[in-house]
């Protein structure tokens, strides 16, 4: 049995206070408490590239034998280079065997879900028993400082999942999604973002909350038998109003993401790594939706053997 055994988390120490930006943008408090929800935004070195942020994440691991990795899946749509992939020079720094299998996923914001899957069929097709799924997206990279639709986003950081035999949370059921039409509203050319909020927000409402309702009743299960809905933070009024949508507690879907910002694939583990430590919650259906347009969910049990 494969699952998530633990997950460790790097947020850049360096960040962008979004009030200062209030006179530029003309906006008020209230926008950025309630519509964006983000105050702070996490921001890495200009020297850093993903390789380095991952690494930092996974130097927080507390359980891991470098030795015994099989393979990394670094998910990330701004690596170190365009050739090569990103994984493969995690593979040098950090100093693991050359039997390690590394390829990247040009996925955003559902990318943790697409992920957890691929590197899950991934290892037990090859009979691996410990892989590393990493999460890296720089969006500071190629975000426009005088575009409000982004400027007051985006935040850097990484995230890393051990993925072994001995999990604490096992994936139980995935549902996936993609709607190429709408590739425009998240858009990157010549290395500048673009983002039609709007069109976002109307996916976010139109698609989303009818995939969770469809996801629930292929696996026979209720809202109420869901401990915690981790949804990727791409704004608290989105969040808010999905969870209305849903008709679910704050409580039960929270926005946590005010003090780093949409952290794009990271944003999913962030959340994640939080209930791999306090371990209340039996159940959990986390969920990504962002560029492509692209969106995934996945429903994670607790292991029975680690149960308190």
């Amino acid at each position: 049995m494969l699952g998530i055994r633990e997950i460790s988390n790097f947020l850049p120490q360096e960040k962008l206070y979004n009030y200062d930006f209030k006179d530029k943008f003309s906006i008020d408090e209230i926008f950025i408490k309630e519509k964006i929800g983000f105050e702070y935004l996490t921001r890495k070195q200009k020297d850093e590239k993903a390789s380095n942020l991952c690494i930092k994440a996974y130097e927080k691991l507390v359980d891991v034998d470098k030795n015994a990795i099989d393979c990394i899946v670094l998910i990330t749509q701004n690596g170190d280079f365009k050739i090569p992939h990103t994984s493969a020079i995690l593979q040098d720094k950090l100093n693991l065997t050359k039997n390690c299998a590394c390829f990247d996923i040009n996925l955003a914001c559902s990318g943790y879900i697409y992920g957890l899957c691929a590197i899950l069929g991934f290892m037990q097709i090859n009979g691996f028993k410990q892989g590393l799924l990493f999460t890296c997206d720089p969006y500071s990279q190629i975000i426009n400082d005088d575009d409000k639709n982004t400027a007051l986003l985006f935040g850097d950081a990484a995230s890393v999942s051990l993925i072994n035999t001995e999990p604490i949370y096992v994936p139980k059921a995935f549902k996936f999604g993609t709607d190429g039409a709408g590739f425009e509203a998240i858009f990157c050319q010549k290395d500048r973002l673009s983002m039609d909020g709007r069109a976002v927000f109307n996916f976010a409402m139109q698609i989303i909350s009818s995939h969770i309702e469809q996801f629930l009743q292929e696996n026979s299960l209720s809202k109420e038998q869901i401990d915690k809905f981790l949804f990727h933070q791409g704004s608290k009024f989105i969040i808010n109003s999905l969870a209305k949508r849903l008709e679910l507690d704050e409580s039960k879907m929270p926005f946590l993401a005010k003090n780093y910002g949409n952290t794009i694939s990271s944003s999913i583990p962030l959340m994640l790594q939080s209930q791999l430590l306090e371990q209340n919650a039996k159940r959990i259906l986390a969920c990504g939706f962002g560029g492509g347009l692209s969106w995934g969910s996945c429903i994670l049990e607790k292991n029975q053997k680690e149960q308190k």
